[in-house]
């Protein structure tokens, strides 16, 4: 996984990441060990957090229905957005090098 990949390099740059999913907990717990993933991974199964920023699948169908459309937000120390990146599909993700250019370090 990227982000776990260079966790190092992003911390060096002052970001930490932290990655939302509508999946329960207990789904994430499973994914994070797996995986190996050592930034917080949290749940928001209600969508309560993706509703806000409307980038919620409202095509989506079943099990699709309620994913979030990708997305990278950077978020500054004083809680405002600095930067958005976006994919169209779920499979592509943002390098840690994209990351690092959009928070300006």
């Amino acid at each position: 996984m990227e982000l776990q990949s260079n966790l190092a390099a992003l911390k060096k740059a002052g970001i930490q990441p932290v990655a939302v999913s509508y999946d329960p907990v207990e789904v994430l717990e499973r994914f994070a060990k797996q995986r190996k993933i050592a930034f917080p991974l949290l749940s928001d199964p209600g969508s309560r957090a993706i509703d806000p920023y409307k980038i919620r699948n409202a095509r989506g169908r079943g099990r699709m229905d309620g994913i979030p459309h990708p997305g990278t937000f950077i978020i500054g120390r004083d809680g405002k957005i600095v930067a958005k990146l976006a994919h169209d599909s779920y499979r592509d993700r943002h390098t840690a090098a994209e990351i690092i250019k959009a928070a300006g370090k």
